[in-house]
This record gives structure tokens, sequence and C-alpha cells, in this order.
């Protein structure tokens, strides 16, 4: 396999330790939480030295051949220029595009090793950005490796010179240079069937656009809505469940059972009476695990998903949930719930929680925390204060670590979905 570089030499190019589009050799020895390459070269000028290069679609184990196209103050960035030793769980991508388009990171390596990859991944991020050695379980994977995603959102930018207008995903390695991609392979069949139609009314009126634009395209049970206004209806086990289009929901239907079942069970492990669902959404997982608790109560910022959860709950029948449009940090304040008697399932965006939402989250002091997260990385930043000494307990932490379980949401990916289930002391 050999690749081409894919970035154009930075105006303010750093010269150490190498020049731009210098050529080595070298070993893969891990993968990054961002699903590149790692590998360590000594420096010429240095022999005691363990320089790291990080390198996109390698693999632990391989030989390759490199062109470095940045250096940081503590690592270089590469491009693959060639596999001179593959690794046993190299396999051939399904996408012609991949290692072009950004959207995929592993769909050179085996699936099983994919699981093992990151499982491992969300272990070395406890320990080094928590400070805890803790056993992962390991991940359960999706049903679907690929045709699986329900939402895609290719982008455009308006026509080039030559008039050609690439309608897709930004190309590897850049922010702004597009990749065309007429047919995406972890999306649903029913989306790729829809996606040429799409695709071919924006280009018979290219001449119109002015300036980039994003679009949507979302399978719910194999019907495929394209306005972000349309009305989603999606079953996850017994639950019937109805959103906006442009609304957040879960992307993998084939896993979602399993996923909400889990995080279910992990808030009502704890014998508690009440469950609170922060940034609940359109009701998914507090409308999941309403059977187990005598009241739930759901807060979400999106005035348009609370409508829709509470119009959920109508639906399926469900008469012990009510919703909140408001911050997830003001939920605590006006709730009726005793903390010692309640649950809190928190899944909040990329970006993890606000310092003062956690810190109303311990005031508040529940029985039980289930943290669920799409980045592990800002999930275990927020776990430090969670786990943090108490002084009303003698330095002790409030809470204690029970579980940490990653479901692969997204295979092919760099990206997880990580479960953490925390207990109060």
């Amino acid at each position: 396999m050999s690749l081409v570089g894919f970035v154009a030499q930075p105006k303010k190019f750093q010269d150490h330790p190498f020049p731009y589009h210098h050529e080595l050799e070298l070993e893969i020895s891990t993968l990054t939480n961002r699903g590149a390459g790692l590998g360590r070269v000594t420096l010429p000028d240095e022999p005691e030295s363990s320089w790291v290069i990080m390198i996109p679609f390698t693999l632990p184990g391989e030989r390759v051949r490199a062109r470095v196209f940045r250096n940081h103050k503590n690592y270089s960035e590469a491009d693959l220029i060639e596999v001179l030793l593959a690794s046993p769980h190299r396999v051939e991508p399904r996408c012609s595009l991949f290692g072009l388009c950004g959207g995929c990171q592993y769909q050179h390596l085996a699936y099983p090793e994919q699981l093992t990859w990151k499982r491992q991944q969300v272990e070395e991020l406890l320990l080094h950005l928590a400070g805890i050695t803790f056993p992962v379980a390991p991940l359960i994977g999706s049903p679907a490796e690929f045709g699986y995603r329900s939402k895609i959102t290719p982008h455009f930018n308006p026509p080039r010179a030559d008039g050609s207008m690439p309608i897709g995903f930004l190309r590897q390695g850049t922010r702004f240079d597009i990749v065309d991609v007429p047919h995406c392979d972890i999306a649903t069949p029913a989306i790729n069937e829809q996606l040429p139609r799409t695709r071919a009314e924006v280009i018979a009126k290219k001449d119109t656009y002015k300036r980039g634009a994003t679009l949507l395209l979302r399978d719910a049970d194999g019907q495929v809505a394209t306005a972000f206004d349309a009305v989603i209806a999606e079953t996850v086990g017994k639950l019937k469940l109805q959103f906006l289009a442009r609304d957040f929901f879960q992307n993998n239907p084939f896993i979602l059972p399993a996923f909400t079942d889990y995080v279910g069970t992990q808030a009502a492990a704890g014998g508690a009476r009440f469950l609170v669902d922060a940034y609940c959404g359109s009701g998914l997982f507090a409308l999941s695990a309403a059977h187990a608790f005598e009241r739930v109560a759901g807060v979400e910022v999106s005035e348009s998903s609370i409508v829709f959860a509470q119009r959920n709950a109508t639906a399926n029948q469900i008469t012990n949930a009510t919703f909140l449009a408001s911050d997830a940090a003001a939920i605590f304040k006006d709730l009726a719930f005793p903390g010692a008697d309640t649950a809190v399932i928190i899944d909040p965006p990329r970006r993890g929680c606000d310092e003062s939402f956690l810190r109303q989250l311990l005031a508040f002091g529940p029985r039980n925390i289930v943290y669920v997260s799409c980045d592990p990385a800002t999930q275990m930043r927020d776990l430090q204060l969670l786990l943090a000494a108490d002084p009303d307990l003698g330095n002790g932490a409030a809470y204690r670590l029970t579980a940490v379980q990653p479901f692969d949401l997204f295979p092919q990916t760099r990206h997880l979905e990580c479960v953490i289930t925390l207990a109060r002391n």
C-alpha cells in the first residue's frame, strides 16, 4: 500500500528536527486515539533520543516508509509512502476513497482488531488523563460493520474555476478541501440509494450557490429524509421515538438496543428510586430506563427536542417521566428528588461537561452517575473532578469508579462511545 502526501508545505514550516518532505523508514509500535500509527526514531545528532512520528493509515508491527510534512515541539507528522512489511491484521479497505476522505481511519484494520485497539486506547486515556488504573471491559461491537450510519452530512463549496463542485467530506489532513463522495460505505443502503438523487439536485443548480452548504440525509427504518425540519421516526427496542432530523440522535440503530439497555441497567443498579437524564435529547435514555424508576426527569437545552421527548413519553404510554427545556446545569436547583435516592445519566456534547455543572452535580450528590461520552478524552478530564478528594469525607473521594464499558457505535473510524459508572461512597 502506498499513499501520496496530502498536505502542502506550510508558509512557516518548522524545519526541526526534519526538513520538509524528509523521507524515513520506521516501525509502528502503537495506535493513537486519533487513529494514527505511532513510531519512534533516533535523531541524527541525539543518539539517546526517541522522537515520535505519527503516520495515518499504518498499523502496529508494520515497517513503513514515510514523508514528514509537519514538525511539532515533541513529535512530527508524516504521510505514508509505502508499507514495507504489513501487519497480519491489515485488510483491503472496502472504500476506494479510503485514505483520501477523512471520514474513516480504520478500514485497513480487521474489525476484531479495531475493537481490541479501541479498548486499549480507553484504558490508556483513563491512566494518562485521569491517573486511574482500572479494568476496561471489552468493547461491545456493532452488529453491522458497514452500512450502519443512519445520518450523513455531506458538504460542498461554490463551483471551482473549472466548473467542478465536489460534494462529500473533508480530505484527510485538511480543514477546507472537500473530497467528492458519490457513495459512502459506512452509510445505510437507503442513504446510498438516495445520495445520487440529492447530489444531482444540487449539481443541477450549482451556479446559484454563492457560498458553501451542508446537506443532510437521515435514514429512519429505510425512509430517508433530506430536510432538516423533517420528523424522523426511529424504533429502539420496544420504544417508538420521533425527533427532528436536525436534532441530535445516535446514528447507529443496530447497536442502540444493547447500548440503551446497558445504560439503563447501570443507572438502576444502585437501587435509586428516581432518575435524572441530563442532556436528554428526545428522551432516548430517560424513556428506555423509565420502567425501573418511580419518577424520571429529563433536561435538554434544545426546545424542539424537549417537545418530542414529551410526545414520545405520551406515545409510549410512559407516565412517570417529565421533561424540561433548560441548560443541564440548572436542573438541580429546582429538582424535588433527593440526591441520595437519585441516579443521574449524563450524555454531554463532545466537549464534555462544564466545570460548573460538575460541581452542581457533586453538590446534589446522586447515588450513582452514569456518564456516556462520544469523546473519552474529555470524559476522562471530567472524571478527574468527579473522583477528586472531598474535604467532607476526610479527603476521600465522594464517588468511586465501578465500571468502564465502551461501545463501538462507529466501526471503521477512530470514534467510540464510552459508558462510565460511578457510585457514591
